[in-house]
């Protein structure tokens, strides 16, 4: 049995990839996966949309604070975790054998109900 902490930050990501899930739609983003897992690691939202110069999937790391006491949510991800996040996108790419044209990595930070997404973030 899960402990209430470890309950309620699992509650609290999920509210949060929710919120940025909500907000990629909004714009005209299709959810391609969400939660994505692999030996290596863990995708929060893989995303595409069609633009004028052909397709481009964002991999969208999501971050969700209920204030900053810790730091920003941006800092949560540092070159280690953006070095990881690379890594799994490349295995994504090629598990479900998608060839594209542009890729970009996306950080969305839910703190306190607001959300602010960095796109292109690294």
């Amino acid at each position: 049995m899960s402990s209430p902490d470890r309950y309620d930050h699992r509650r609290l990501g999920v509210y949060g990839e929710d919120r940025a899930q909500r907000w990629y739609l909004e714009r005209g983003y299709v959810l391609l996966d969400r939660n994505w897992r692999c030996p290596d690691g863990e995708l929060d939202l893989v995303l595409g949309r069609r633009d004028g110069d052909g397709s481009t999937i964002v991999f969208c790391e999501v971050k969700t604070r209920t204030n900053h006491r810790f730091g920003s949510p941006f800092e949560a991800v540092g070159r280690d975790k953006q070095r990881r996040l690379r890594q799994l996108a490349l295995r994504w790419l090629d598990a479900h054998d998608v060839r594209v044209r542009h890729l970009r990595f996306d950080v969305a930070a839910v703190t306190s109900g607001r959300i602010e997404v960095l796109t292109d973030a690294f």
